[in-house]
């Protein structure tokens, strides 16, 4: 995806978002990349209606049940400053694959409290499901093989915005994992 694509996708999902809620919602990003695609979101959707929409993060890593829990990484706040309670959540993450990582977040956001719905924005849909899990709302769809990675740069983390599919081969040599 080019850049003018990507802006184009999150536009889109934000209507659609808006289209399929009469209530406000609030818009949760997933670390890393989600809480970026979901802060583009939450300003589309309060550029659209005018009114300010619910923002926070979450970060579901210590609810997976994988050893992708195990991230070097250090474990991120979460920062859900509002009620969740008998309202519409929207989790919003850069790439689906396998589904585990959603899965993580649903249980998370229940130490939250306990939404009347929750929809799942994501940018890309790659396929490969393990879990049955589905995007409400998809940028694009990308079919891929096990071995590719889908990389996606946000100009707010990476200094451009796009979307590339690498072969493992490639990944490996760029430090790209199984996205």
């Amino acid at each position: 995806m080019s850049p003018d694509q990507l802006r184009r996708a999150l536009v889109r999902i934000s209507h659609e978002i808006l289209e399929q809620n009469e209530d406000p919602v609030a818009i949760v990003g997933l670390h890393s990349r989600g809480v970026e695609l979901a802060r583009r979101i939450s300003d589309l959707i309060t550029s659209i209606e005018g009114v300010e929409t619910d923002f926070g993060t979450l970060d579901p890593r210590l609810y997976r049940d994988d050893s992708d829990s195990a991230s070097i990484k250090p474990v991120v706040p979460s920062e859900i400053t509002f009620p969740v309670d008998d309202r519409s959540v929207v989790l919003v993450d850069d790439v689906l694959y396998t589904g585990r990582t959603i899965r993580a977040a649903l249980d998370a956001i229940r130490d939250f409290g306990r939404p009347s719905s929750i929809q799942l924005a994501v940018l890309v849909d790659r396929g490969h499901r393990e879990l049955p899990i589905r995007a409400d709302y998809v940028g694009k769809n990308v079919p891929t093989a096990r071995g590719e990675d889908v990389r996606v740069m946000l100009e707010e983390v990476d200094g451009t915005d796009g979307v590339t599919l690498l072969r493992q081969r490639e990944a490996t040599a760029k430090g790209g994992g199984q996205r």
